[in-house]
């Protein structure tokens, strides 16, 4: 049993929240959370959480399907008929977080199974609605090429990107002195790493490289060492399989697990091409490897709507001539018509994925899906944190 420390339950996943606590030996702290007729979030949290080292449980993933607002906690002022989106999760999440500092808790630490925004792409198609870029394109451009051997992207004491005595407007070229800021420069996409966190913290960039936040202390947990296992332990004849990455941004990825179990790798590769030139441009996929007569093993790290999965799946036994086609991924958000999609994909004989998003729903709806449980690695993270404990051993694959 754990001691000093409260375990608080956003909305987004209770039961997730309430198997870490039962390996913790500990209850979830009472709290109500709900929302108000206007719509706008209400929380109380109803034990103390003085002097005590809190950690909030709030996940992302809300797939196909808004979880309604819990009403169990206690009484509900709100609409009982909305659906909760990841942006009422967020919103949740920070609420909680100013009640227990109010309530004088001595650490509070967000435990999120699934980061949210972390997809958002970094880099634009084209100049035209790049993010962050704004203003006249042709000033930007003048302003780029008359601070030639001067472009930085700084942070003043503040922390705010910009030079010292400069406001920091993306897009925008100063008129007495040419320079150009912006944390995502399309031309240079190096600049984007030059940022610095201000001192005593730590810089932290979301997979995507756009996002940057100030993080007094982070820890990522991965699921590789578990799905590792899975393989080893629930796929027959798992030393004559495949990893496959569904695309060419998850090939570290895969490559680390294929290095790990010692299986070879292969590839697709996504690009928008048209087949001819009196074409419009399309996706199209090609197989960079031989899996002929072999199980193929589909790593990625999110599965949403399910559309690069099937296709990839499709082209492994069109194409690849694959025996079998198992999809091992991560987070399953599943949203829109994915399991419809899943189910309709006959390529496609089976998908596994974790709790980090609630499941109960889509298992009932398909018959391919099988779930993880990875509570268990949540709940040792959280009490090797607790007790200022090495992270490590946790990540252990071989």
């Amino acid at each position: 049993m754990v001691r000093n420390i409260a375990i608080l339950s956003g909305s987004s996943h209770p039961g997730f929240v309430d198997s870490i606590c039962e390996m913790l030996g500990i209850a979830p702290a009472a709290r109500l959370l709900t929302k108000f007729s206007c719509g706008e979030t209400r929380c109380e949290i109803r034990d103390s959480v003085r002097g005590k080292d809190v950690y909030i449980i709030q996940t992302f993933g809300v797939g196909g399907e808004g979880v309604p607002p819990n009403s169990g906690s206690g009484g509900s002022d709100g609409n009982s008929s909305g659906g909760y989106t990841v942006n009422d999760y967020f919103v949740e999440l920070c609420i909680m977080i100013s009640a227990c500092k109010t309530g004088s808790a001595k650490r509070v630490t967000a435990v999120l199974p699934l980061f949210p925004y972390s997809r958002q792409p970094d880099l634009p198609f084209s100049k035209v609605g790049a993010p962050l870029v704004g203003g006249n394109p042709r000033l930007a451009e003048a302003g780029r090429e008359g601070g030639s051997g001067e472009e930085k992207a700084g942070s003043n004491n503040n922390g705010d990107a910009g030079g010292e005595g400069t406001k920091a407007t993306p897009g925008w070229a100063s008129p007495a002195k040419p320079q150009y800021y912006t944390t995502h420069d399309y031309e240079n996409p190096a600049l984007m790493m030059a940022l610095q966190a201000r001192s005593g913290h730590k810089q932290f960039m979301a997979q995507s490289g756009s996002l940057i936040a100030d993080l007094l202390t982070f820890d990522n947990l991965r699921a590789r060492s578990i799905l590792q296992r899975y393989i080893v332990h629930h796929i027959p004849n798992w030393r004559d399989a495949v990893i496959v990455s569904p695309d060419a941004g998850g090939a570290k990825r895969a490559t680390a697990v294929a290095d790990s179990l010692g299986l070879p790798l292969a590839l697709i590769h996504k690009e928008r091409r048209p087949p001819q030139i009196t074409q419009p441009p399309g996706p199209t996929m090609m197989l960079v490897g031989n899996v002929a007569g072999r199980t193929c093993i589909l790593i990625d790290d999110l599965v949403d709507t399910a559309f690069t999965i099937t296709r990839a799946a499709k082209l492994l036994k069109r194409e690849g001539r694959a025996t079998r086609v198992i999809a091992l991924l991560t987070h399953g958000v599943l949203s829109g018509d994915a399991i419809a999609r899943i189910n309709a994909t006959d390529a496609l004989d089976r998908i596994i994925v974790t709790n980090t998003v609630p499941q109960e729903r889509n298992r009932r709806a398909c018959s391919k899906l099988e779930v993880l449980d990875v509570s268990g690695a949540f709940a040792e993270a959280i009490r090797r944190v607790h007790h200022g404990e090495s992270m490590s051993s946790l990540f252990q694959y071989d």
